[in-house]
């Protein structure tokens, strides 16, 4: 993944990328799931003349907490995976500088943010949603949940682990999908249902789905005992693909009355070193050949007009009919005060 692509990160002012004027590396500071094929990013490098280097951060809540501290001196040039939940706080500590990339013209109307000011480029979507285990529901012979309402029900007990909301991205989605579908009087009192029925929190997405969550690969192998998570409405697919031999069907499955949709975005850093490098790579992260190689590595949805999207993606990952979604100023007013009462509530 990304750390082989690190090793690509010679430039012409000494290796570093941080020579003035000329530099031939640019450097994408990232969370810790992206991903590109070699091919792909070899032909960008190719015609564009620019090295790429990755620095992945950790969790996207992580990674943008660490790029806000650091925007005086920043790590790179383009920062990649903030997504919708966090965006005004980005854009309010001045993260990023503004920048039209080549092909936004082509960007579905519904993922498009900061129209007027251009300083960051929708990258992908998704939708954050309760995974589970097939294999644990038939062979305790429970129906899996479907709903939001479903999962404080006792049959549910203990069975669900989700992510912090305070430091991972996916644990602030499925809050903010709480907020979105039981409103600022009620969202509150689902939560200490809830946590009666035995929600489990841990710090990360990786911890909660590789080791916690009972249906992945990585879970089966840590002896997870959790068969519900919050994750994506894409891992399915990931549980096929990266399976040997490949299954008929995904092991496990999306609970798709508990999805909240994802979008996310890349900007230009605000004091990159080398922001022409930058801007040729925001214009590569909408290109058609970098958007149809997301699906089978990021596991996300493209969001420019007229991509392609595998079958075996479209199939075991099909997108949330209805996912729950919140104006960006309905977050940016109330997402700091809502982390800080689900805290108190869930943590403590």
């Amino acid at each position: 993944m990304a750390g082989t692509l690190a090793a690509c990160g010679s430039s012409d002012d000494g290796g570093d990328g941080s020579g003035s004027g000329g530099s031939r590396t640019v450097t994408l500071v990232s969370h810790d799931s992206w991903a590109v094929s070699k091919d792909v990013i070899a032909a960008f490098e190719k015609n564009s003349g620019y090295k790429v280097k990755v620095l992945e951060d950790g969790d996207a809540g992580q990674a943008v907490n660490k790029a806000i501290l650091t925007k005086d001196n920043p790590q790179g040039d383009v920062f990649f995976g903030v997504d919708n939940t966090l965006l005004s706080r980005a854009l309010d500590n001045g993260l990023f500088q503004s920048y039209e990339a080549k092909g936004s013209d082509l960007v579905l109307p519904e993922y498009r943010a900061d129209r007027d000011k251009h300083r960051v480029t929708p990258v992908d979507t998704g939708d954050i949603c309760v995974n589970y285990d097939k294999a644990y529901f038939r062979e305790h012979g429970l129906t899996p949940p479907r709903t939001l309402d479903d999962l404080v029900k006792p049959e549910y007990k203990d069975l669900l682990v989700t992510e912090n909301a305070g430091s991972s991205s996916p644990g602030l989605g499925f809050l903010l999908g709480t907020a979105a579908k039981y409103g600022d009087g009620g969202w509150e009192g689902y939560w200490k249902k809830l946590k009666s029925n035995g929600v489990k929190v841990v710090d990360s997405w990786e911890q909660a789905y590789n080791e916690e969550f009972s249906g992945s690969a990585g879970g089966k192998k840590a002896k997870g005992d959790r068969p519900l998570v919050v994750s994506y409405a894409s891992s399915p697919p990931v549980e096929v693909v990266y399976a040997d031999p490949q299954p008929d069907t995904a092991p496990t499955g999306v609970a798709d009355g508990t999805c909240f949709r994802q979008v996310e975005y890349a900007g230009l850093l605000s004091n990159a070193k080398n922001p022409e490098g930058g801007k040729a790579l925001l214009d590569f992260l909408l290109s058609k050949s970098f958007q149809e190689d997301m699906p089978l590595n990021m596991f996300v949805y493209p969001v420019r007009e007229g991509a392609q999207v595998p079958e075996v993606f479209s199939k075991f990952g099909p997108r949330a009919k209805d996912p729950q979604t919140l104006d960006p100023a309905k977050i940016a007013d109330n997402r700091d005060q809502w982390v800080k009462s689900w805290t108190s509530l869930v943590l403590k």
